[in-house]
């Protein structure tokens, strides 16, 4: 039997993904559709055939007002193995709203006759209907459901369990793993965060010249601190991640070159990256910049930039702590001529 089992599980899983606004709700970490806002205030929401959004009791908002502008953005790259938050569990439908997910799936009785009536022992109480999906219990609590991030990182279908009571003030079961916390919505915050892009300005203007220092600096505006809240309002709980940009790295795309400083790690200072160049200054020594020792002939050498960003979350409850740090680059190609005449 356990294979039959396993097929009712399965054509069950399937009749939930069927049925509109039947399967548990996705508070999606890796940010909105194509066309989507990422930098407002927004709630995930589900859609049904006829177009009428149905929203879960525990999804994940996100506020993005604060995040990174622009269409250079892009989203951390973490500098560890730390992915996202993968499943948790949340509150997720009322009693009524339950009832309107379940009663369809066991009406159409493609998961089995066994399967079903382990379902209704669950959710309907025998001696009293008006208690079925502990409708007396409305307005005191809530049925809480799994959640899965939309990226499908490493371990999103862990959470199995199917719904489960939990009265409002009261903490989940302690068995229950993966239930949401202030940590896991600074986690799905991170994922949410992009920050400006990287092309760093270099001088003197024009083409660079063979063994004549280059200024790189970054504008100091651009490189503020941004950060994304989320939160499940229900439960008064809210994580806040804020990246806040601490160095750029400066890789000049061929061995024969020299950076400024020589780890190529150029650190912020007041609130700036190098030092924009002033006229007079083409043999002085940059704070941050890159010397080429051989022409780019009629090609280019591709400069990479990347930033790397601290981030750091605070929560509900006093909750906090660090989180990955983060970097985003680009490449920009940089003409090197020998030098012909130095105009200063």
């Amino acid at each position: 039997m356990p294979a039959v089992s396993k097929l009712v599980r399965i054509a069950t899983l399937f009749t939930l993904i069927s049925v509109p606004v039947c399967a548990a709700p996705v508070a999606y970490a890796g940010g909105r559709e194509e066309g989507g806002s990422r930098d407002s205030t927004e709630q995930e929401a589900n859609a049904d055939a006829d177009g009428n959004l149905s929203v879960s009791v525990g999804d994940a908002i996100f506020d993005r007002s604060k995040n990174g502008k622009g269409n250079s953005t892009g989203a951390l790259t973490p500098t560890t193995s730390w992915t996202p938050p993968a499943c948790w569990y949340a509150p997720t439908y009322t009693p009524e709203q339950l009832q309107k997910v379940k009663e369809p799936v066991w009406a159409a009785e493609s998961t089995g006759y066994e399967w079903d009536a382990e379902q209704r022992k669950t959710f309907l109480n025998a001696d009293d209907h008006s208690k079925d999906f502990n409708k007396d219990k409305t307005g005191k609590g809530y049925w809480w459901g799994s959640y899965v991030n939309k990226s499908y990182p490493p371990g999103w279908d862990a959470c199995k369990r199917d719904y489960f009571w939990v009265d409002t003030g009261d903490a989940p079961p302690a068995n229950v793993e993966n239930v949401i916390t202030p940590e896991i919505l600074a986690g799905l915050a991170y994922n949410e965060i992009r920050v400006p892009g990287t092309e760093v300005a270099l001088a003197p203007a024009g083409p660079t010249k063979v063994n004549l220092p280059t200024w790189a600096w970054l504008d100091g505006a651009a490189f503020k601190a941004v950060s994304v809240s989320a939160s499940v309002p229900v439960l008064n709980m809210y994580a806040t991640a804020t990246a806040e940009p601490v160095s750029l790295r400066i890789e000049p795309g061929t061995a024969e070159a020299a950076t400024y400083p020589a780890s190529g790690v150029c650190a912020i200072s007041n609130g700036s990256i190098g030092e924009p160049y002033a006229e007079g200054k083409a043999k002085e020594t940059p704070p941050c910049g890159v010397k080429y020792l051989r022409s780019s002939g009629d090609g280019t050498y591709p400069l990479q930039a990347t930033v790397t960003w601290k981030t750091t979350w605070t929560g509900s409850g006093g909750a906090g702590g660090d989180l990955p740090d983060g970097s985003f680059g680009a490449t920009q190609d940089v003409v090197v001529q020998e030098i012909q005449a130095v105009n200063r």
